[in-house]
Order: C-alpha cells, then sequence, then structure tokens
C-alpha cells in the first residue's frame, strides 16, 4: 500500500468522505487517506456490513449505507457525517457501476441506460450537492485548508466506449461538472478546489470479468506505452495528491489521467484490417 511516508500532505485530522468505498478503487482510497491520519466517512450502497468488517473498529471512520440516486438520501449521509466528525473537509465522488455486457445503444434497454445514469451521474452531482451545502453551512477551515472535491471518472469519457455509451456518456459529463463548480467552489471557500481523475483499465472486481478475455486485454492496451493495467493504489495516489491542500494547493478544474499513456481505444484489430480494401475504399 502507498502511504506517501515522510512527506507532509496536509490531510491530518480533515474529515474525508468517500462514495463507493466498498469497491476496489474507493477502498484503497480510504486505506490511504486513513494512512495519512485523516478521519473517513465510507459509503457503501448494498456492501455497507462488508465495509465495516473490511475497516475494523476505528474512532476514525464511519460506514454508512445510502442509494445515492436519492438527494434525500445522499443528504442523510452528509448529515451523518457532519453529525460523527462537524465538518466534511474532501469529498472522493467515486461511487459508479458498469454494466460489462456490451450493448450497442440501438439494442439497450430503457431501464440499464436509466440505471447507469442515475447512479454514475445523478449520484455524483447529488454527492457534490450535499458536499456543497455542508461546506455552506460548516464554512471554510481556519486554517486555511481548503475543501476539496475530486470526482472519478474514467477514460470512456474521453475516448468513447463501444457497447457502453450511457457509462461514456455518464463519465463524459464530468468534466463539464468539474469545470462549472471549480467557480462555484470559491464562493463558499476561497480555497475550495474539484479536481477530476480519470483512471483507465483497472483491476478491481469491477472489471475482473472483462479483463480476463485476453483479445479485450490486447485491445485496451495496444495504444498504452506502459503495459500495465492501474492497480487501484494507483488511482488513490492521484486522488490522495489532488486532495491534498499542500501538494495540489493550487490545482483546480484539472483532469488527472491515470491510464499508463492510454491514447484510445482501437476500433480494428491488426489482423481485422485488409489493407487492399482500405486503398480500394479511399478510390
Amino acid at each position: 500500500m502507498t502511504t506517501y511516508a515522510g512527506l507532509d500532505t496536509g490531510l491530518r485530522e480533515l474529515s474525508v468522505l468517500i462514495t463507493g468505498a466498498s469497491g476496489g478503487i474507493g477502498f484503497a482510497t480510504a486505506e490511504l487517506f486513513l494512512s495519512q491520519g485523516s478521519a473517513l466517512v465510507l459509503h457503501a450502497h448494498t456492501r455497507v456490513e462488508e465495509l465495516a468488517a473490511r475497516t475494523g473498529a476505528t474512532e476514525n471512520a464511519l460506514c454508512f449505507s445510502a442509494d445515492l440516486r436519492s438527494s434525500e438520501a445522499t443528504d442523510a449521509l452528509f448529515a451523518a457525517a457532519l453529525e460523527r466528525f462537524g465538518r466534511v473537509d474532501v469529498c472522493i465522488a467515486n461511487a459508479g457501476i458498469w454494466p460489462p455486457e456490451d450493448q450497442p445503444l440501438y439494442r439497450m434497454s430503457a431501464a440499464r441506460l436509466r440505471e447507469v445514469i442515475e447512479v454514475n451521474l445523478l449520484g455524483a452531482l447529488h454527492t457534490a450537492r450535499a458536499f456543497l451545502g455542508a461546506l455552506e453551512r460548516t464554512g471554510p477551515r481556519s486554517d486555511g485548508r481548503g475543501a476539496s472535491l475530486c470526482f472519478v471518472g474514467s477514460t470512456a469519457g474521453r475516448f468513447g466506449e463501444r457497447g457502453h455509451v450511457e457509462y461514456a456518456a455518464s463519465k463524459a459529463a464530468l468534466r463539464g461538472i468539474v469545470l462549472t463548480l471549480k467557480n462555484e467552489i470559491v464562493e463558499l471557500d476561497p480555497k475550495g478546489r474539484v479536481n477530476l481523475v480519470e483512471p483507465g483499465w483497472t483491476m478491481t472486481s469491477m472489471a475482473d470479468g472483462a479483463l480476463a478475455d485476453d483479445a479485450l486485454l490486447r485491445r485496451s492496451l495496444a495504444t498504452s506505452p506502459i503495459l500495465s493495467l492501474a492497480r487501484p493504489s494507483d488511482v488513490a495516489s492521484a486522488l490522495v495528491f489532488l486532495s491534498s491542500p499542500l501538494l495540489a494547493r493550487h490545482v483546480t478544474g484539472e483532469v488527472l489521467t491515470v491510464a499508463g499513456g492510454m491514447e484510445g481505444r482501437m476500433r480494428w484489430t491488426p489482423e481485422q484490417i485488409d489493407p487492399a480494401g482500405v486503398r480500394l475504399n479511399a478510390k
């Protein structure tokens, strides 16, 4: 586990709320913040008991279940955080889903389309709304360590993802949200910041099934100079960096990609390309 040993991140005693903390990226992020001396509010939807068991008995962590598709449930999550720790200094909007089955839009059910947009996009907006509402109530910290809101997106939001247009749309929208909220948060905290981390393929339980496909793995890394998948701790390190009021004090409205230099996902494998046909189509 990455620990930032010997480096002062300025995160000690800050209250950090992480949504989707029962997943691979979320839990790795929780562990790293905990190593920095932060107080944690860890959200899960259906796996909160499992999350609490993994976290163990500690006064510095509160586990809470909420369906982030509901603004009322999201508000209750932040109310519990304020009751326990008095404020929320850092928010990591990480919760999301990715249906593993490839499905083009013209065959996609309205139910799948709606669920992914509601969980990934509305859930992120409800989280940001509740976080900024809590900041309005508490005001900025007196020690000048500015508030931080960081979203977890995906390279699908930049490059698209065939068979997963609803996921790509939900993640692409986060860029516009970040560019808007970076200008709104400073009305509540002059040193407040909003950023976005975009992971590529990462070794998590959500992606395990897809990454077991050798052909998909080859296509996914075909444009990446670093021939490796990300670990959850790689993404967690980026989130902790951007959340740090010391390391990233002057960084806001930015997108940090954690994808080994990926430039896009290939539409065709080399074996599928017929040079003669390509030349013929150009005439």
